[in-house]
């Protein structure tokens, strides 16, 4: 049966249109910088906040009672919650999801019946995404939720929770092959310490890198050709998780020889949560050649924990646009909305506004990014900030024609030149422009 029978196609009505139903900025069709919006922005929807968060929080229950959860039992409640999400992805054309495998179905009364009624959901999702054309993005394994992972999964002091860990990603492995995921995603929920009075923090790391080794060798033993990602998070449920921040996950990588397989899935919350800004994680991963994949969300500056709230400030979109189109733009990757309506807006049409209002900030932002270099503002400024080290004694430091010794017989001789200023509140002043003018 249909849940949103008195809410129609979102389609695009542009910025004068005042319809709450209908974008006024992301029309799938424009073309900007060579692609069109949908294949720039890769929208997705999160299978996990959409179909599964109730409104629940450390202090009152949940306020969502969704009608098609009205069944009888587990099982078919996430059945139904397949129709819901691709009738949701239709209407809202959004050619994505992602998942757990909790959100998916149940746990059963052990690991093979759990096994058993995933397969049982993979059989409907096929269904529906054969009906509709909508892809998987990614997926991954809830290995955080369950009090067996209180002290971790692939970084418990339990054996055996080990073990069921990895039992859970190869089954979630073999799950996202099936749908045609494009990437698999890594987030540690639980992968942390909350002191070091009790804990191997050597052993702990050596055993994730066991854990992420495996996988990437199980990828290539059932030929999942998808991308591996890592999502940093500094903390929250634990005091510190290993995957802090990209740079840290980095020197994971490097260290445990695992940078081959591995690129991120960058949250903007948890960028903000890690003391960074969206736009920095993200141009550390441009940087380094490892931007994979986008969680679009925004934290609450106020608040000093995941709120995961729908994007709706056009400032941080531009910005974070701005780095993922200097990266080539996102490839396997996509925007997904790790995002949640707020506990107060229990109301179905409420998920509709949400993502129109995601969807429509976030290509406010493309637009604004591809002008910006378009007209190559920051990148001639920045080009020009740098120029020393095109010529003379800076080209010899950039090519490593000088050591110590020639460098301290330049400045003996020639001394410095001049500073230039860095001009920052002129180009704020310019991005402001840019947001408030591009068409």
């Amino acid at each position: 049966m249909a849940y949103f029978e008195g809410i129609d196609k979102i389609n695009y009505e542009g910025p004068e249109s005042k319809n709450p139903l209908a974008f006024k900025y992301y029309n799938p069709e424009e073309v900007v910088m060579g692609k069109t919006m949908k294949e720039q922005c890769r929208f997705a929807m999160s299978y996990w906040h959409t179909l599964t968060y109730m409104g629940g929080d450390p202090f009152g229950v949940g306020t969502m009672f969704r009608p098609w959860d009205n069944q009888a039992t587990a099982m078919d409640i996430a059945k139904e919650r397949v129709h819901v999400a691709f009738e949701f992805m239709e209407k809202m054309q959004i050619p994505f999801f992602c998942f757990h495998d909790r959100d998916i179905a149940p746990e059963g009364k052990d690991l093979a019946e759990t096994f058993a009624n995933l397969d049982e959901i993979v059989v409907v999702i096929k269904e529906e995404m054969k009906r509709t054309g909508i892809k998987c993005l990614w997926g991954t394994t809830n290995a955080f939720g369950n009090p067996r992972f209180v002290h971790g999964a692939g970084t418990s002091c339990n054996a055996t929770v080990f073990a069921y860990a990895a039992a859970q990603i190869k089954k979630a492995m073999e799950i996202t092959k099936d749908l045609g995921g494009e990437n698999y995603v890594f987030w540690g929920g639980r992968e942390g310490y909350e002191t070091l009075l009790n804990t191997d923090t050597g052993l702990e790391l050596d055993n994730l890198a066991r854990l992420m080794r495996m996988a990437v060798e199980y990828a290539k033993e059932i030929g999942f050709t998808g991308q591996f990602l890592i999502e940093p998070k500094p903390k929250e449920p634990t005091k510190h998780q290993y995957d802090f921040d990209t740079a840290t996950v980095l020197a994971f990588l490097r260290k445990y020889d695992l940078q081959d397989y591995f690129k991120m899935n960058i949250e903007a919350n948890h960028a903000t949560l890690a003391q960074h800004t969206f736009q920095h994680e993200l141009n550390q991963c441009r940087i380094n050649g490892v931007l994979g994949s986008v969680d679009a969300n925004q934290g609450d500056p106020m608040l000093g924990w995941d709120t995961d709230q729908f994007p709706t400030n056009v400032y941080d979109t531009t910005l974070a646009m701005y780095e993922i189109l200097l990266a080539g733009g996102l490839t396997k990757g996509g925007l997904n909305f790790d995002s949640k309506v707020r506990r107060g807006s229990f109301e179905e049409s409420d998920l509709f506004y949400s993502y129109i209002a995601g969807m429509d900030t976030f290509a406010r932002g493309l637009k604004v990014a591809a002008k910006l270099i378009e007209d190559k503002v920051f990148i001639n400024f920045i080009e020009n900030r740098y120029a020393s080290y095109k010529e003379g004694i800076g080209k010899d430091i950039v090519e490593g024609k000088v050591g110590f010794k020639e460098l301290e017989a330049y400045a003996l001789n020639n001394g410095i030149t001049p500073n230039v200023s860095g001009r920052q509140e002129l180009l704020e002043s310019i991005l402001n422009q840019y947001i408030m003018e591009t068409k």
